[in-house]
């Protein structure tokens, strides 16, 4: 499923019409997006968590040549499921 089909789904699920869905989806992302940009989580109870993990540099290797190559320090989203979630794919 792509954004637009997530939309159209939201759309229906809600009753609501295509733009306040899309409206609604993108504010979901930039607030989840705003909030792990200022270290924070999201927790959704039932749902999952939404985490910034650092990641060190680190030196890693060229698959082509064989070459070592220096990979900086980054910053990584991460989402954990919550135990209902894991349970509705059970």
């Amino acid at each position: 499923m792509n954004k637009a089909e997530f939309i159209s789904a939201v759309s229906e699920a809600a009753g609501s019409s295509k733009s306040d869905a899309t409206a609604h989806v993108e504010a979901v992302i930039n607030v989840v997006t705003n909030a792990l940009k200022s270290d924070n989580e999201v927790t959704l109870v039932g749902f999952g968590t939404f985490k910034a993990k650092k990641r060190e540099a680190r030196t890693g290797r060229n698959p082509r040549t064989g070459e070592s190559i220096q990979i900086s320090a980054s910053t990584v989203p991460s989402f954990k499921a919550g135990k209902a979630f894991k349970d509705a794919l059970n």
